[in-house]
């Protein structure tokens, strides 16, 4: 039995050794104890917390230029797929393909033997109808037949004339020519080929300049005029090309609620292709000695927004309203001045009259 109770309080002893142990640790981390004291005394004086080290800008005054970026697609100025207007066998083909070509330049040659043929007879007969109403004229100036008589080989003349007029017409189709200059793309014929109206010849383009097709939301409609200039870029080249606004649709798009502008932009070397994509910035209106903070600095808050600003080493909340919102930036309406320290990073972390250490932006150390 002495044995048992002996274990039970050697057992006890240890328990009461391990509970002093660690309330004696935890008031060492707290700094209750003596050593946790002395370290507490030398963080700061009367206790204050370090300062916060947080980054931020100097409040100057810029020229802001306020750019609507968006998406469009790169269009011929002129576009057109050739086709016959009449039937028939295709004797000569006189592009080359992927060349360029003047307008009125003959493209292709279709067969016209019997076309010729026809305006040949038609010839003829007019010329014999010549002959007719000019040997009438005649007898009625001498009182031979009567003008009624005259009138009828006058009319058969004009018939004959509207007949040939409608084989030359024919026979000009058979011609097929370049309604404008510009560049000819692959043929889809061969010489020999029977040609109809629904055949496809094959793609001719002007482009230079070229057309720039975009969209810009409704409520920017009211910045937007003729003559506006446009920058742009593509995914095929990362140069930056310019423009100008030279027509804008007269309505609103209802399902996108969007207006449809085009600019015109030179294209002397080919660069732009018709059907690429590009991204368009336009620039709607330019404003100077605008304050500008980074978009981080602004902190959206029940009544508004606001940023921190460091006064006298001490943050400070102050309220503002903003305008224009880029990627990188806000403009500042109210609320800041020229001068100000604005902080950028550390935001979720201050609190009013926090002391701050601040690493001004570009400022050396």
């Amino acid at each position: 039995m002495k044995k048992r109770y002996i274990f039970y309080i050697l057992l006890c002893l240890g328990l009461a050794y391990l509970i002093y142990h660690r309330i004696s640790e935890n008031k060492k981390i707290s700094g209750d104890g003596p050593k946790g004291g002395a370290k507490g005394a030398k963080g700061g004086k009367g206790g204050e917390a370090p300062p916060l080290a947080v980054d931020g800008i100097v409040v100057s005054a810029n020229s802001f230029a306020n750019n609507l970026e968006i998406t469009g697609s790169i269009e011929a100025n002129e576009s057109v797929i050739l086709r016959s207007e009449v039937s028939g066998l295709v004797t000569a083909i006189n592009f080359k393909e992927g060349s360029n070509v003047s307008k009125g330049a003959v493209l292709v040659k279709i067969n016209d033997k019997d076309i010729q043929a026809q305006l040949q007879d038609a010839l003829t007969k007019e010329n014999l109808s010549a002959t007719s109403e000019n040997r009438a004229k005649q007898l009625l100036a001498k009182g031979a037949i009567s003008q009624e008589e005259y009138d009828v080989a006058l009319a058969n003349l004009k018939s004959l004339k509207a007949q040939g007029q409608i084989v030359r017409a024919q026979l000009d189709k058979t011609t097929l020519r370049a309604p404008f200059s510009g560049k000819i793309g692959l043929r889809a014929i061969s010489v020999g080929e029977y040609l109809t109206p629904s055949t496809v010849i094959a793609n001719l383009m002007s482009t230079n300049p070229v057309k720039v097709n975009f969209s810009i939301p409704e409520k920017y409609v009211g910045q937007i005029k003729l003559n506006s200039p446009i920058t742009f870029v593509t995914d095929a080249s990362g140069k930056e090309f310019n423009g100008k606004v030279f027509a804008i649709e007269p309505g609103i798009n209802q399902q996108t609620r969007t207006l449809q502008i085009k600019a015109l932009a030179p294209n002397p070397n080919d660069e732009l292709l018709p059907g690429s994509f590009a991204k368009v910035k336009l620039s709607l209106s330019r404003q100077e000695n605008a304050i500008l903070v980074p978009s981080e600095a602004v902190i959206p808050v029940l009544k508004g927004k606001m940023v921190y600003v460091s006064k006298n080493g001490k943050a400070q909340q102050v309220p503002v309203e903003a305008g224009t919102r880029t990627a990188e930036s806000v403009v500042i309406t109210s609320g800041l001045s020229i001068g100000d320290t604005v902080l950028t990073t550390g935001a979720m972390a201050l609190k009013p009259d926090a002391p701050v250490k601040v690493n001004i932006a570009g400022k050396k150390n």
